[in-house]
């Protein structure tokens, strides 16, 4: 059902230590224009880009929600977007003094109690509705996530647990998503771990900012649950933060098994596809993307170095996104390695590398010059990336001076971060 977009009427402010971090940060929420979308920014930092409230900014991280720009992060937001989603708020704009949103009570109920109290008021662009036509379904070993055509006319979630702890309960729960559901059903459920995950979780730096109060723990008899299925019914307040990243109100019948945070944005990231390929007839905009001739055009790489396909998306000269479809064929696998082909990590970045030339020569100054590598610092390879895969790179330019220009850069498979660096060009006439 097609609706005006909403703001707060009024700021509301509020702070707390992080789930994870246990560090306290101040937040301010204020009415934004609209159009805007939902938007963070790190006060405590200077100069920072606002970081967009959309799947393209985020990246994986175990147990919350992390976007970033540029050199700005933000953490476990996914409570506060639930709620933006769950009431019907489309543009904000969140500073905060901190990396890490706090964890409050563990819920989205305060924040749910705040933005009433605030109110809302209606804007003049209407809010985007993606109504999908056929199924959307990703599978991440025993997490499934499948989103299916509906005709009622908004979001419907269902989730199916089942723990890796045999002596814990699943379980499940349906709800049809509007403000009053929402606040009174899926709001007031808790954070939760298993007591036989504590250990590990404190000993990978999370749970700093975890309480008796704001955490619930599963297979432990002291604890007491605010509502019946409290765990399962947080899953769905995830999930509904996590799917207001795709940037649009979902008509959908969305059913989850076993699913979290890392699945729920392979999920967005399919939908997001499927949304654009709708709106452009399956075809890429010209002024958004390139296809392989017009990057021969502005590249001096040929095979079997040309490592992109196609850009997707490129946005001035601050940010550009590209595939490149990794085949069986490629010659490198022929030697890397005959027993277990894999995609080098120097290719990969040399990948990334390529992106960011092809961003940065858009800019008029730069025209017939070479981006010619200066250094490459912060690399992480995380995962391997095999043939069949289809990598994913996506570049946005953090500094740029005179002939120098800095790019953070990232590559994805399938939702998940395979390599990430930052990259220094300096450009020079060939």
């Amino acid at each position: 059902m097609v609706r005006l977009q909403r703001t707060l009427r009024t700021a509301v402010e509020f702070e707390g230590k992080g789930l994870h971090s246990g560090e306290r940060v101040s937040v301010r929420v204020l009415p934004a224009p609209q159009d805007t979308g939902v938007e963070f920014v790190r006060t405590d930092l200077a100069d920072s880009l606002p970081i967009p409230a959309n799947i393209r900014f985020h990246s994986s991280r175990d147990r919350r929600t992390h976007l970033e720009r540029g050199g700005a992060e933000v953490d476990t937001v996914e409570h506060l977007l639930a709620v933006c989603y769950g009431l019907g708020v489309d543009n904000l704009r969140v500073e905060m003094s901190g990396r890490e949103m706090p964890g409050l009570d563990g819920s989205a109920a305060m924040l749910v109690d705040l933005f009433q109290q605030a109110g809302t008021v209606e804007q003049r662009s209407q809010r985007q509705v993606f109504r999908i036509e056929e199924p959307v379904y990703v599978r991440d070993g025993s997490a499934t996530l499948v989103a299916l055509p509906s005709d009622n006319g908004h979001l419907t979630l269902q989730y199916v647990a089942s723990f890796s702890d045999p002596e814990v309960d699943g379980g499940s729960f349906q709800i049809d998503v509007s403000p009053e559901a929402f606040s009174k059903e899926i709001a007031p459920a808790r954070t939760f771990c298993l007591a036989s995950e504590v250990e590990a979780l404190q000993a990978a730096g999370l749970g700093r900012g975890a309480t008796r109060e704001n955490t619930v723990v599963l297979g432990d008899p002291a604890t007491v649950l605010r509502m019946p299925g409290e765990p399962v019914r947080h899953k769905l307040l995830d999930l509904l933060g996590d799917l207001h990243l795709l940037g649009a109100d979902l008509n959908a019948h969305v059913i989850a098994t076993r699913s979290g945070h890392r699945t729920n944005a392979q999920l967005v990231r399919q939908l997001l596809d499927v949304m654009e390929a709708e709106e452009t007839g399956g075809l890429i905009r010209r002024d958004t993307g390139l296809d392989i001739r017009e990057v021969m055009r502005i590249m001096p790489h040929r095979y079997p170095f040309l490592l992109l396909d196609r850009v997707l998306e490129i946005d001035g000269y601050q940010r550009a996104v590209a595939i490149k479809n990794v085949s069986i064929n490629e010659p490198f696998f022929q030697g890397h390695f005959p027993v277990r082909p894999l995609m080098p990590g120097v290719l990969q970045l040399e990948a990334m590398a390529q992106l960011s030339g092809v961003l940065l020569l858009r800019k008029l100054e730069h025209t017939g010059k070479l981006a010619v590598l200066w250094s490459i610092d912060k690399v992480k390879l995380r995962a391997p990336v095999e043939p069949g895969d289809q990598l994913r790179i996506e570049v946005e330019t953090t500094r740029m001076k005179g002939e120098l220009a800095q790019v953070k850069g990232k590559g994805t498979v399938a939702g998940r971060t395979v390599c990430e660096a930052i990259l220094t060009f300096t450009m020079v006439e060939p």
